[in-house]
């Protein structure tokens, strides 16, 4: 259900085989470890607590939330007596939109039967925080973009950057801010990082990263390009409905197959950004595109 992968020695990362490839992470000291993210169901979250609980045979003292959403915080009631981090916006997103939105779920599916928000105990500005893991130093920094709350873990020693959703397959901007993903990714590209892993998606290795981040700054600046030719029609959601995926640089394969349709949140969030409205359609189009999506704060 979970893939497990080593990235470094005491670092390592977690893959959904459910849920859009979501991703978390752990480093290990000798007496206790740091979880970073939890997955998106109650069975992922403690099949990561299993196997540093019972075969590593150590305690989970930290988790930390990267950011709110659902796939990455949920599980944070699955780590009894660990103290969780945030960034002090991602405590904020979880009071005010996380517990309305685990409830909405629970009146939905069983899934979530046994699941509670946890608050963060412990968060921090805009100017980081920094957490000693035996002799690994792990810089916790602001990486905006995706949402307002979003953080990245970096491993200093090992030049590993626990990315969360600043790197995806696809970016996505619908919760966050497209000028802010632009300067997170290319932040991100001078950060001289032996690995990526994205919040969504395989690990970014060294050689990869440089063309990773000009693949996601293309598609960012050919999404804007479109949505500023779509405002220019009578009926822009006409226009921005008929833009691909693939004809903006990704494949539709990506994220678990998913990418097309944040592909198409995407254009309608930015011209929202752009244009402070959502783009109009014709009249004879009966689709809602703009029905309230309660998966947002899934990805």
């Amino acid at each position: 259900m979970v893939q497990r992968e080593r990235i470094a020695e005491n670092v390592y990362s977690f893959q959904s085989e459910v849920y859009a490839q979501v991703t978390a992470g752990a480093v290990i000291s000798p007496n206790w470890a740091v979880v970073i993210d939890t997955l998106a169901t109650p069975e992922e979250s403690l099949a990561i607590r299993d196997f540093i609980e019972q075969e590593l045979s150590l305690p989970i003292r930290y988790v930390i939330d990267t950011h709110y959403h659902a796939d990455h915080s949920w599980g944070n009631c699955f780590f009894p007596g660990a103290t969780v981090i945030s960034h002090k916006l991602c405590r904020e997103f979880l009071e005010k939109k996380g517990i309305p939105a685990l409830q909405r779920a629970k009146e939905q599916s069983n899934l979530y039967h046994n699941v509670k928000i946890v608050l963060p105990h412990i968060t921090f500005n805009d100017g980081g925080m920094n957490l000693r893991v035996g002799k690994k130093n792990l810089s916790l920094i602001k990486l905006p973009g995706h949402s307002g709350d979003n953080i990245g873990v970096l491993v200093e020693e090992d030049r590993v950057l626990f990315a969360s959703d600043a790197a995806m397959a696809l970016p996505f901007i619908v919760d966050g801010d497209f000028e802010d993903m632009v300067n997170t990714l290319k932040r991100i590209g001078k950060m001289g990082l032996e690995n990526i892993i994205m919040g969504h998606g395989d690990i970014v290795l060294r050689g990869e990263i440089d063309n990773y981040i000009k693949e996601n700054l293309a598609y960012l600046s050919t999404i804007k390009k479109s949505v500023r030719k779509a405002a220019t029609r009578k009926y822009p959601m006409d226009m921005l409905e008929a833009i691909t995926v693939e004809e903006s640089g990704k494949s539709r394969v990506l994220i678990g197959g998913l990418a097309e349709e944040l592909h198409k949140r995407n254009l309608i969030a930015l011209y929202k950004q752009i244009y402070g409205k959502l783009p109009e359609g014709s009249p004879d189009d009966e689709y809602d595109y703009y029905e309230e999506d309660e998966t947002e704060e899934e990805e």
